[in-house]
């Protein structure tokens, strides 16, 4: 299932386990394990991508970061598919993903490193790119009635819905804000008015999912397997001018 109607999808290049991880939700789908499960297995494959690189074994950590970008589509796709949407399991995944993703860039560092300013940078750069990327992807979904556990704007603590428990929600939500609040502030003052959008047509939406997560990690993986890992720091640190790029492109095409 599609976060989105059909007529409204796009060509998400972040995306591309999501065959994957619809093959893996079906297979659990009449099964005792949830979306939480999986939700814990990909911090799992993380964690060993983080070792293997570490370690020096770049094929392995290419391997875990791609599985674990698949179990990450695959968490919300079995919460679709068992009809089980939750607020619990939506920021469980983004305080999940920006560990692991500040775990990663410190694992860069020292098997490169670099300096410590430059990697935080770097690190900075990677969540306002995911930021904004998932900024106008929440906005086309909300648009187009797609799936709402993502707010537009996170600014209150949501109510818990059937099946899970408030206490669960309001902590979880206390973590995205403590980890995200200030990406998702910068983010909505460069660009205010984005949720007023008429026009993010599908091959703008291509474009910024190149700043999906998912993709990121592809390039991290490609990186390592090339014996690139001194450009992956100052790749991300550079790569954020196209967050003013796309800013000032949605804004021209809904003047």
């Amino acid at each position: 299932m599609s976060k989105l109607p059909e007529e409204n999808q796009f060509l998400d290049l972040s995306d591309y386990g999501r065959p994957f991880a619809r093959y893996i939700a079906e297979a659990l789908k009449n099964t005792s394990f949830t979306p939480i499960h999986v939700t814990l297995s990909f911090v799992i494959a993380g964690i060993i991508a983080i070792i293997c690189l570490l370690n020096g074994y770049y094929w392995a950590t290419a391997f875990f970061l791609i599985l674990k970008s698949i179990l990450d589509a695959a968490d919300g796709e079995l919460a679709r598919v068992k009809n089980t949407p939750s607020y619990t399991g939506r920021y469980l995944d983004s305080v999940s993903d920006i560990i692991l993703n500040l775990l990663i860039m410190l694992a860069i560092w020292h098997v490169t490193e670099r300096s410590i300013i430059y990697t935080s940078i770097a690190f900075i750069s990677l969540q306002l790119q995911g930021t904004l990327y998932n900024y106008y992807y929440v906005i086309l979904r909300n648009k187009h009635q797609g799936d709402t556990t993502s707010r537009i704007f996170e600014n209150t603590t949501p109510k818990a819905l059937k099946g899970e428990k408030q206490k669960h929600v309001t902590l979880l939500f206390k973590l995205y804000k403590f980890f995200y609040g200030y990406f998702d502030a910068i983010i909505y003052k460069l660009d205010t008015n984005a949720a007023k959008s008429k026009l993010l047509p599908n091959w703008f939406m291509t474009a910024v999912s190149t700043f999906g997560l998912g993709f990121q990690l592809l390039i991290i993986a490609i990186m390592l397997v090339l014996n690139l890992k001194e450009f992956i720091i100052p790749f991300f640190s550079f790569y954020s001018i196209f967050i003013i790029i796309f800013i000032s492109i949605r804004k021209y095409i809904n003047l």
